[in-house]
């Protein structure tokens, strides 16, 4: 454990400055404040903090970061209060204190809710002032050196999972590779210790057989770049277990098929150098393509420059080389500590390296809950990262696999919503279309678009998921107040009152709603009927017995256990209720059908000789009844046809003008298999009725080039 001098001189020998006076008294409050306190390792608890200031020395940071690692856990684990600490040290500490504090006091749903919680607050503090997330990385790795004293073995997954899924691409992501390289060794360690031992064996037997060949490379690189006036360091080293390993995983090979498990790195003094050094080993040797990556010209997200190569260098050896100057090289080890100039006012967040932050605090605004917030933040961090330009030349880093969609959503939010189509390199495409590195975007907009439902099946950043998430919940919720809204109306004038904002307001806190919007929605959506509503507003009406066939979802699922019948008339929206059309089968006026509940969707309607019906079987309380009102109905539905149609000129506008001639419309049409002679194919068809399509399925079978037609499920 440091002691209190050595760690003031750690301080002061790189900031001579540094408030020597408040140094020492965090050191003791710490330490009294912990007092008597042991960690698992049964070591002192005051030692934690110590150790994590310890790490930040090394980071050369100020002296409030290190004050900051001294109190971090003061006000979580012990008696003070945040106000004891702004008060004995000023607003400033107190403020970051309570930025990397947990919300440990907070009574949650759930423990990832939880997580959720605590990520959601650091994430917020950390883009007031970057130093909450140094702090909170130092205290998260040295937990990390420290988990093999937890006893729990299921405890030590979730922290070595939690420090995988967050906290390791949190340092990756501000640029501080040699923190997210031990925070992902230490938790490899944990959740597949056998893969890692495995995997340093190896690189254990291939340093040993190949160091001598690793220095010969590292000397003939030196002597080769020297003879071309270029003054470099090289260096080799072998990548991290968890790399390896990964890779691994990804490209689904052994690890004898790797063939770049050693990386060799070329530091020069000017940026000239750079590319001059990279000129002379591609001409020196042959270069492996489609390898190259120029990171200076277009950094990371992270601020992270270097030139990237794969040669076939000395001794036949296939290396990848990394060129950079001395300062890009401590940007890469160091990230955001090694350039960061704090000031007496609090640091602020700026810098193309910063972006990614502003667009978390961007879905953290549009989140339904904590854990949507988490799992959006897992796709912004984790996924492997493509660049694309804007029409003005503007760089544009997206997650691997991203659409013009997620492109439109990176340059604003309001370009995505409004986005229509895109032109990639100067062509149109689909905006499901899959973007490259290099490739230029232009969006096209309109006012007159919004957010599609479907957008959500092919976008893949964090940013766009949130966005579209948030515009699809808002138009349903707006659908089910506009219905909820008619069915009230309804109500009111069948029992001679009209409806009014004071009346609905009145009984808000009894349907536990918190504004009129709410109760309409919950109508909308079945929880309660509209006549319970008029009911509780004036609870003199007399029952009807018309009125009293219409009964609420609870009440429904009760009669059912009961062993009662309940049929409900379909006609239209059903008052009280939310009624859905399975896709499954796609039930028609005239078939059987039955009702599956379903809580805050309402009753989704299917034939009774659905497959789907077999998953419902062990739940019976939960199915309703149902009858048509009339066996042919009024307004259109889809009717699905399974049709294998001969592969010759005019046969597909014959079925068109069949279909249509007996009044139908398609209104989709999907091709499920082709060969020379046929076309298999699934049709949507617009119809009243059962009949009605059976009409049309036997003007179709009277086709000469119809093969086959049926009435497809599923």
């Amino acid at each position: 454990m440091i002691r209190q001098f050595e760690l003031v001189e750690r301080v002061k020998s790189y900031d001579p400055g540094a408030d020597e006076d408040a140094l020492n008294r965090a050191y003791v409050f710490a330490m009294k404040a912990h007092g008597s306190q042991k960690r698992a390792s049964g070591d002192p608890y005051f030692s934690h903090p110590i150790e994590v200031a310890g790490i930040l020395t090394d980071l050369k940071l100020d002296d409030s970061s290190i004050i900051t690692a001294l109190l971090h856990d003061v006000v979580e684990d012990t008696d003070y209060s945040l106000g004891d600490v702004e008060t004995t040290f000023g607003k400033d500490i107190a403020r970051l204190v309570d930025g990397v504090t947990k919300l440990g006091r907070l009574e949650l749903q759930s423990e990832e809710t939880k997580h959720a919680e605590n990520f959601r607050k650091l994430l917020v503090a950390m883009s007031e002032d970057i130093r909450v997330l140094l702090v909170k990385l130092a205290d998260r790795l040295h937990n990390m050196q420290t988990l093999h004293f937890i006893s729990s073995p299921d405890k030590r997954r979730r922290i070595a999972r939690e420090t995988m899924d967050i906290y390791a691409p949190l340092a990756e992501r501000i640029g501080m590779h040699g923190f997210k390289d031990q925070l992902e060794d230490l938790a490899f360690a944990e959740l597949n210790r056998e893969g890692r031992e495995s995997v340093l064996a190896r690189l254990e037997f291939l340093r040993g057989q190949g160091q001598d060949l690793s220095d010969r490379i590292v000397g003939e690189l030196r002597q080769r770049l020297a003879e071309e006036g270029v003054e470099a360091t090289v260096s080799g080293r072998m990548k991290t277990p968890y790399s390896v390993w990964r890779k691994m995983q990804r490209k689904n090979i052994t690890f004898e098929q790797l063939s770049d498990i050693m990386a060799f790195r070329v530091v020069v003094d000017s940026l000239g150098d750079c590319y001059h050094a990279l000129g002379q080993l591609h001409s020196r040797y042959p270069v492996v393509p489609g390898r190259f990556k120029d990171y200076i010209s277009t950094p990371k997200p992270n601020g992270y420059r270097s030139l990237h190569t794969t040669i076939i260098g000395p001794e036949r050896q296939r290396i990848e080389v990394q060129i950079r100057t001395r300062e890009m090289h401590e940007v890469a080890e160091l990230g955001v500590a090694a350039h960061w100039k704090y000031k007496q006012d609090s640091p602020q967040v700026e810098g193309r390296q910063y972006r990614w932050m502003r667009e978390l605090l961007d879905i953290l605004e549009h989140a339904d809950n904590p854990e949507e917030f988490l799992e959006h933040t897992k796709l912004e961090m984790f996924q492997d990262q493509v660049f694309c330009f804007t029409p003005k030349g503007a760089v544009i880093a997206l997650p691997s696999g991203a659409t013009p969609v997620d492109f439109a959503y990176a340059v604003h939010s309001e370009v995505g919503d409004t986005c229509v189509g895109a032109k990639v390199n100067g062509r149109m495409v689909q905006l499901r279309a899959p973007l490259q590195n290099g490739d230029q975007v232009e969006i096209i907009t309109s006012k007159a678009q919004t957010p599609s439902p479907d957008w959500e099946q092919f976008v893949v950043s964090g940013k766009a998921k949130a966005r579209v998430r948030r515009f699809v919940r808002l138009k349903q919720r707006e659908q089910y107040m506009e219905l909820g809204r008619q069915i009230l109306q309804k109500s009111f004038r069948q029992e001679g009152y009209e409806m009014t904002e004071k009346g609905l307001e009145s009984v808000l806190k009894r349907f536990k709603a918190e504004t009129v919007g709410d109760l309409c929605a919950a109508v909308g959506q079945g929880h309660h009927t509209g006549r319970e509503i008029v009911t509780a507003v004036y609870p003199g009406t007399k029952d009807d017995a018309k009125v009293q066939k219409i009964v609420p979802i609870a009440r429904a699922r009760a009669r059912q256990g009961r062993g009662q019948e309940t049929s409900v008339p379909i006609k239209g929206l059903i008052p009280g209720m939310a009624v859905h059309y399975a896709h499954c089968c796609h039930p028609l006026p005239g078939d059987r059908i039955v009702g599956i509940v379903t809580t805050g969707k309402g009753v989704t309607v299917h034939t009774i000789d659905c497959d789907t019906l077999e998953s419902f079987q062990a739940t019976p309380e939960r199915w309703v009844d149902l009858s048509w009102d009339v066996d042919d109905g009024l307004e259109q539905r889809i009717g699905r046809l399974h049709v294998i149609v001969a592969n010759e000129p005019g046969s597909l506008g014959s079925l068109s003008t069949i279909i249509g001639k007996n009044h139908g419309n398609i209104s989709n049409l999907k091709i499920t298999n082709r060969s020379i002679d046929f076309f298999e194919m699934l049709i949507d068809v617009e119809v009243t009725s059962v009949k009605h399509l059976s009409n049309i399925i036997a003007a179709l079978r009277a086709m000469p080039v119809i093969t086959s037609v049926e009435r497809a499920r599923g």
